[in-house]
C-alpha cells in the first residue's frame, strides 16, 4: 500500500491544476451578476468531494448562494469530524493594485514564499485550505489511513456575513451531527509556529447615504450656503471614535465581554514582533484603541471602520460639484454578548440624531463565532 506522503507527492502537480482551475471561477458573493460563477463553484466543489471519496454528495439551495455537503461514514463508533469552509470570494478591487489578474493563478517566489506559492483571489481565503482538506481526505482515503469519519460542509456566503447559513443549520442539525469542527479560515502566527484559533469575532455591515439638496449642484452658485453631504458624512464618522481610539456610540461597549488579565496575559504570550509588524505594513505607528496590545485590539476588542466612502465627482479633471448624495460602507467587528442588531439599531439611532441631513442605512450581520 502506497504511503500518505508518496501519494500527496506523486499528485501534487494535479492538486495545483485543480485548485488552479477552481480559482479561475469568480465566485463573488457580494456581487449578484456572479450567481451562476457561484453556482459553478458550489458545482466544481461537490465534484470534487465526490472524486475524492466521499459516499454521499449533496448540493443544498439556500435563498442566496447554495451550501454544499459531503460526507464518508466509515465506523460509527469513530469520532466524526466536520470540515467548514466557504467557496465565494470578495471582490477584487481596485484591478489596478494586482501584479496579475485576480482570477488567473500564477506562482510566485518572494521572499515569504521563497519555494512560490499560488497568487490569485480566494487562493488562500478561502479555496485553497477547502480545497487543502479535499485533497488530504483524498489522500487518506486512497492508502487507507483515514482515521475518522468527515463532514464537509462548504458555504457560498461567508464573504456577505454567512446571511442564509444560520437557517441551514438549524434545518439539518441531525445531518451536521460531529464530535469536531474544523475551520480553516484564520491566521496563523507564521509559518513555523503551529497556531489553533478559539474564535473569530463577528461582523455587523452597513451601507449609510446622506442626502442633502434634491440635486447635485453647482459650488460656485450655492457652496458656502447648502450642507455638503459629503462633508456631513466626514464629519460624522470621524466624530464616532475619540482620540483615544474609543468608540464614542453611547451604549456601544455596554455588552463587550471583559477578559480577565489573567487571559490577557496568557494572549499576549503568543509570539509578536511590533517592529516587524510595522515593517510589513510599511506604517510608523499602530492607531488602535488606547490601553490594549495589537493582539488584543484584533482579537478580545471591537471596532468601527469606514470599508469605502463616495460621492459626487471622482472622474478625471475637474467638476465644481456640491454633490446631493454622499454614501459609506461602515463594518463592526463584534465580541462575546454582543449583539449584530443591536449595534446597528444603535449606530443609526446615533448617526440620525446628529444628521443635520436626511439619512438612510442598510445593513448585512454575522454573529460572532
Amino acid at each position: 500500500m502506497q504511503t500518505l506522503q508518496a501519494y500527496m507527492q506523486e499528485n501534487k502537480e494535479r492538486y495545483v491544476s485543480e485548485l488552479s482551475d477552481l480559482l479561475r471561477i469568480p465566485s463573488i458573493s457580494a456581487d449578484p451578476k456572479y450567481k451562476g460563477d457561484c453556482k459553478k463553484t458550489a458545482e466544481f466543489i461537490a465534484a470534487s468531494l465526490k472524486k475524492a471519496g466521499c459516499k454521499t454528495v449533496k448540493i443544498y439551495p439556500t435563498d442566496g448562494h447554495p451550501v454544499v455537503y459531503g460526507e464518508h461514514i466509515t465506523d460509527k463508533s469513530k469520532p466524526t469530524v466536520l470540515v467548514y469552509g466557504h467557496y465565494d470570494v470578495q471582490p477584487p478591487d481596485p484591478l489596478e493594485l494586482w501584479d496579475s489578474p485576480p482570477f488567473e493563478p500564477v506562482i510566485k517566489k518572494t521572499k515569504i514564499h521563497p519555494q512560490g506559492a499560488i497568487f490569485a483571489r480566494g487562493s488562500c481565503d478561502d479555496k485553497g485550505q477547502v480545497y487543502m482538506h479535499i485533497k488530504a481526505f483524498e489522500a487518506m482515503v486512497a492508502t487507507k489511513s483515514l482515521p475518522c469519519n468527515v463532514k464537509f460542509m462548504i458555504e457560498g456566503e461567508e464573504e456577505i456575513g454567512s446571511k442564509h447559513l444560520g437557517a441551514f443549520c438549524e434545518a439539518n442539525k441531525k445531518l451536521l451531527a460531529c464530535d469536531v469542527i474544523l475551520v480553516s479560515d484564520t491566521t496563523i502566527i507564521d509559518n513555523k509556529t503551529p497556531s489553533i484559533c478559539v474564535g473569530l469575532r463577528g461582523l455587523s455591515y452597513l451601507e449609510v447615504e446622506v442626502t442633502g439638496a434634491n440635486r447635485d449642484l453647482h459650488s460656485g452658485v450655492y457652496g458656502g450656503a447648502v450642507a455638503n453631504p459629503l462633508q456631513v458624512l466626514s464629519d460624522m464618522l470621524s466624530s464616532m471614535k475619540d482620540k483615544n481610539g474609543k468608540i464614542t456610540i453611547p451604549g456601544f461597549y455596554d455588552d463587550v465581554e471583559i477578559v480577565s488579565k489573567a487571559e490577557r496575559a496568557a494572549m499576549n504570550k503568543a509570539p509578536f514582533n511590533l517592529k516587524a509588524y510595522l515593517k510589513d505594513l510599511g506604517i510608523k505607528d499602530t492607531k488602535g484603541e488606547k490601553g490594549y496590545t495589537v493582539i488584543e485590539q484584533t482579537s478580545i476588542r471591537p471596532t468601527l471602520e469606514i470599508n469605502g466612502m463616495w460621492g459626487g465627482y471622482i472622474g478625471e479633471g475637474a467638476k465644481t460639484v456640491l454633490p446631493s448624495k454622499a454614501f459609506a460602507k461602515i463594518s463592526m467587528r463584534l465580541v462575546p454578548n454582543q449583539k449584530s442588531e443591536k449595534n446597528n439599531q444603535t449606530f443609526y439611532k446615533t448617526f440620525s440624531e446628529h444628521c443635520p441631513c436626511l439619512c438612510y442605512s442598510k445593513s448585512e450581520t454575522s454573529p460572532w463565532r
